[in-house]
């Protein structure tokens, strides 16, 4: 009995000490302004990547692979997108013309230094990736949203009915039955990275069909019909329905590649399934969405975070992840607990990152968690990018509605 007597009195004394670290972790958090070291990363984006801020190079409307002109390889053309997506985003989020004005010099710049672009001289934004040309889409979208300039979303429209739709199916040919084509040259490899952001452009071309004023070329619901034919391709093919793992790629021998299973196709994935589920509520749409999110936190995360990533394309991975995983985190239709849980995760990864990952004197993220890169070192434009949407992420997180 007294031992009994003595551990509900620990347990009572432990129970307000465990509360108290944790309003002291909450307080801490609470102190981060989101807002501030997202400025500050984006103006780190501009001044470090942006190309025509360096000395002799005034006509360089292009985002430089490398910090401070340490990579000026023009053969990553898919990164330009998701630094003009961080661009609209602090935009959007400020309303500063600082950003805006770099809007018309990148739509110069990036089909210029396009590499694959002189294959197709009629058509400059063209590229053999497909998926390439589809992050360019969105980004275009975006720009138009953010600005009401048409110019952005017809040419999104364009490159996608030309160029991206083109690809798909054809649907009764074995063991494939459609699905959007990884490369324009390899056309029976059919990519998770190409099918998911392919139906975020069809659903969004079909939310933005009466702004943009279309007047001729398909109907609005065709797009609404390509979204859901997409996305149920890639559900059939790609998507474990017991774990909600996204696989990468079904390919051209027929073999889907489970081994490799990454952020950014599973963000695609639960982005066009909220996309979905928002326009048709269907909530089979909205529980595919959670449950690709819950794989990421349960399986692809350690320590409350995910895997470093310092560079080439897997830099970009978890940065795309986050652009979707918070406006889904943001759906008020869904449950408290599954909101809580993936609120609490966000907001820990961008407190690891803020207070661990990034260099407070230059604002860079190297893509390690909980190291930031010395002030002399330089950084890969893609981790970067991902920190800059990790922090834009938090300047748009809603917080948790009382339970």
């Amino acid at each position: 009995m007294k031992k009994i007597t003595l551990l509900l009195l620990m347990v009572a004394i432990a129970l307000p000490m465990q509360t108290n670290a944790a309003r002291k972790k909450d307080k801490k958090e609470n102190t981060i302004n989101w807002n501030q070291v997202a400025d500050g990363m984006t103006q780190a984006l501009i001044k470090h990547f942006w190309g025509a801020n360096f000395e002799g190079y005034p006509d360089r409307y292009y985002f430089n692979y490398g910090s401070d002109l340490s990579v000026m390889t023009t053969d990553h053309y898919w990164p330009q997108a998701h630094a003009m997506d961080v661009l609209v985003d602090a935009y959007m989020r400020t309303g500063e013309k600082q950003y805006k004005n770099l809007f018309p010099l990148w739509w110069e710049g990036a089909p210029k230094y396009n590499f694959a672009g002189k294959i197709k001289p009629e058509d400059p934004w063209w590229n053999v990736f497909v998926d390439d040309m589809e992050w360019i889409a969105l980004a275009q979208i975006r720009m138009f949203e953010s600005t009401g300039n048409r110019e952005y979303i017809t040419k999104a429209r364009q490159t996608y009915d030309d160029w991206i739709w083109s690809t798909w199916g054809p649907e009764d040919e074995a063991p494939w039955f459609g699905g959007i084509t990884w490369k324009t040259d390899v056309s029976k490899s059919k990519n998770a990275c190409s099918n998911g952001p392919a139906a975020l452009i069809a659903a969004r071309l079909y939310n933005f069909y009466d702004k943009a004023k279309f007047k001729d070329g398909k109907v609005r619901n065709a797009y609404l019909n390509e979204a859901i034919k997409i996305y149920t391709w890639e559900k059939n093919y790609l998507f474990d329905r017991e774990t909600g793992a996204v696989y990468d790629n079904i390919n051209r021998k027929g073999q889907i590649q489970k081994n490799w299973i990454f952020t950014y196709n599973v963000g695609t994935f639960l982005g066009a399934a909220h996309e979905l589920y928002k326009i048709t509520g269907d909530k089979q749409y909205l529980e595919d969405a959670v449950l690709a999110s819950n794989y990421v936190i349960d399986h692809l995360s350690g320590n409350g975070v995910l895997s470093d990533a310092t560079s080439g394309d897997g830099g970009l991975f978890h940065g795309i992840f986050f652009r979707y995983f918070v406006k889904l985190v943001n759906e008020e239709t869904l449950d408290y607990d599954t909101r809580k849980k993936f609120h609490d995760y966000l907001t820990n990864l961008a407190t690891v990152m803020a207070e661990e990952g990034v260099n407070p004197n230059t604002m860079l993220y190297a893509g390690r968690w909980r190291k930031a890169p010395a002030d002399n070192e330089p950084v890969g434009l893609t981790p970067h990018l991902t920190g800059c949407m990790l922090m834009e992420a938090m300047c748009i997180l809603k917080p948790l509605p009382a339970k």
